[in-house]
C-alpha cells in the first residue's frame, strides 16, 4: 500500500490586495447575480470571465422547475465564451454568490460539473485559467482550475494514455 498525498494550492485575500482587472471581473460577476434565474433555490451565482483577447464574457445560474435542466452560473459563462469566441482562451473566472439579500461571507465553491468544465476548457486551450472566489469577508485566489479538481477527467482517460 502507498499513501499519496494531493495538495492544491490557493491565495486568501481581501477586496483591497486585488488588482484592477481581478475587482473588475468580480464586480462583472457579482452584478451578475441580478440576471439569476433561481427561483427555487433562491440562491444566485455570477460569473465572469475574461479572454485572452481581453474580451469579459459573463453569465448567470439558470433553474428549471425540472431540476436537471438548470445550468450554472461558471457553465453558462464558459459555453458561452467558448461559443462565441472558440479560439480565444479563458484566463481568468470570477465567481460570486448571493444569498438571503447579501452576498454570501465566504467564497462559494464550483459544483462538479463546473469544475470538470473549467479542467476541459483549461486543456482545450492548453492555459491556466485563473480561478477567483468571491465572499465578502475574503476572496479566494486559485492560479488554474486543476487546483480544484485533482485526478480530474480529461481526453487522455478516454484513450486510456493518461499516466498516473
Amino acid at each position: 500500500m502507498q499513501n499519496i498525498d494531493f495538495h492544491i494550492h490557493a491565495t486568501r485575500l481581501l477586496w483591497d490586495e486585488l488588482d484592477d482587472s481581478q475587482k473588475e471581473l468580480l464586480s462583472i460577476a457579482k452584478d451578475m447575480t441580478d440576471n439569476s434565474y433561481s427561483p427555487y433555490s433562491h440562491f444566485r451565482v455570477g460569473a465572469a470571465v475574461r479572454l485572452a483577447n481581453g474580451q469579459i464574457v459573463s453569465g448567470s445560474n439558470q433553474e428549471n422547475a425540472a431540476y436537471p435542466s438548470g445550468l450554472c452560473a461558471e457553465r453558462t459563462t464558459l459555453f458561452a465564451a467558448n461559443a462565441n469566441y472558440p479560439d480565444q482562451a479563458v484566463k481568468a473566472l470570477a465567481i460570486a454568490c448571493y444569498t438571503n439579500g447579501h452576498f454570501t461571507p465566504y467564497p462559494g465553491s464550483p459544483c462538479g460539473s463546473c469544475r470538470q468544465v473549467m479542467i476541459e476548457t483549461e486543456h482545450r486551450y492548453n492555459t491556466p485559467m485563473q480561478i477567483l472566489l468571491y465572499g465578502d469577508e475574503y476572496i479566494y485566489l486559485f492560479d488554474n482550475a486543476q487546483d480544484l479538481l485533482p485526478l480530474s477527467f480529461l481526453s487522455e482517460d478516454l484513450s486510456g494514455e493518461k499516466k498516473p
